[in-house]
């Protein structure tokens, strides 16, 4: 008797089997997807399938035996995150501050979507320059903290409708380094830098930042009412006059919590399988939190290839790194940085690296033994063979490729 092993999916319906069900018909709705596109498509429609190969696992006690597909590993793919944020936990954990921590979002006003959009790689470059001049200068003006800090942030480029909302999750700690003083310093328990000063700050140097990439001919702005000098001068205006949304959200007293909550940003795409209630009829149903509405959740309902565009908007460009380190947290500087750190407030840190498995690492994080027989919850699952991986490029794409003219 087979069965199919899937430990990380959460949800009867799925992202990947809305992309399997509709891809085909997206691709004609839509036949200038670029080559990236469709590669996430096809990743997401073929992971934990056939197509990607496997292999059969069988039960030393009583003889059942599974079937385990191999996952796509593409990071747009829901199914595919769980692993890389564990890892990234780990990894993190080791380096932490012994100082209070802060979470601070930038956010893009609504304004700048259609430039955004058609200039993602550029734009969002933009925003992660800008914030990190904007937190590392004014952390080492004196009347703040007057030191070098150090911080990472990471991009979402959606809301909880699927709409497209770019901000930037930044975790700061709550001090660093002086060198007039030669030492390190702590910023208040719940006060890092003053909200007015970080959104003048930004704002200034972002549309500066806008304005030169204007001036430059960087940005591609066919379709929106800005390739007049005029109309850009006027959003530029206009942007100057509006106040931008900077908020610091909870500042962490127990370190050792920070990047456990920190890892619900990390890794998260546009949607979670969890988050999908059904599909009928060729509409998604899916939960969603209304932040006007005292946190609701509430359901929303959409079209299948509705929800499959707004989807796909939020695939980030090839090879864009959504996660960057700055400052002292820096690749460059955080091991030398975090050893001085702990070596001031005489921290004695023992690391225990060991490398985990991958299989070790979920009993840990869910207390579930994967090689557990399902069957008879006696037996340990023993590798039995390997399924080949398929040639799956013409199953996917012989239907969309039209004869030449």
């Amino acid at each position: 008797m087979f069965s199919q092993r899937d430990p990380i999916m959460s949800s009867s319906i799925t992202v990947n089997d809305i992309f399997r069900k509709y891809g085909h018909e997206y691709r004609i709705l839509y036949p200038n997807l670029s080559l990236h596109e469709k590669k996430v498509m096809r990743a997401i429609e073929i992971c934990r399938t056939e197509a990607l190969g496997g292999r059969i696992e069988e039960c030393d006690h009583c003889g059942h035996k599974v079937v385990l597909y191999n996952s796509c590993r593409n990071r747009h793919c829901p199914q595919c995150q769980f692993m890389k944020k564990e890892q990234w936990i780990m990894a993190r954990k080791k380096e932490i501050l012994p100082f209070t921590y802060f979470h601070v979002v930038f956010t893009l006003p609504d304004k700048l979507n259609s430039i955004v959009i058609k200039n993602q790689k550029i734009i969002y470059n933009l925003f992660f320059q800008k914030c990190r001049e904007t937190l590392l200068s004014i952390g080492e003006e004196k009347k703040y903290l007057g030191a070098k800090i150090g911080f990472f942030s990471i991009l979402h480029t959606w809301g909880q409708k699927l709409n497209f909302h770019p901000h930037l999750h930044c975790v700061v700690p709550g001090g660093g380094y002086s060198e007039t003083k030669n030492k390190w310093i702590q910023s208040s328990h719940n006060f890092l830098f003053p909200v007015q000063v970080l959104k003048i700050r930004f704002r200034s140097l972002f549309l500066k930042g806008l304005k030169e990439l204007y001036r430059t001919n960087k940005l591609y702005l066919n379709g929106t009412p800005y390739l007049n000098s005029i109309t850009f001068q006027n959003l530029i205006d206009t942007l100057f006059k509006k106040e931008w949304v900077i908020y610091l959200k909870e500042s962490f007293k127990n370190n050792d919590s920070v990047i456990e909550y920190l890892a619900r940003y990390t890794h998260r795409i546009a949607i979670s399988n969890h988050r999908i209630i059904s599909l009928k009829n060729d509409i998604v149903t899916f939960k969603y939190r209304d932040y006007k509405d005292n946190n609701k959740e509430k359901n929303m309902e959409m079209q299948a290839l509705s929800f499959m565009r707004y989807f796909m908007i939020h695939v980030v460009p090839r090879r864009f790194v959504r996660i960057r380190y700055y400052g002292l947290l820096s690749h460059r500087n955080k091991k030398k940085a975090i050893e001085e750190c702990r070596n001031f407030f005489k921290i004695i840190y023992k690391d225990k690296e060991v490398k985990l498995e991958w299989s070790d690492i979920y009993l840990k994080v869910t207390g579930k033994n994967i090689h557990l027989c399902p069957a008879c919850k006696k037996g340990t699952l023993i590798l039995k063979e390997y399924i080949p991986e398929k040639r799956y490029e013409s199953l996917i794409f012989e239907q969309d490729m039209s004869p030449p003219l």
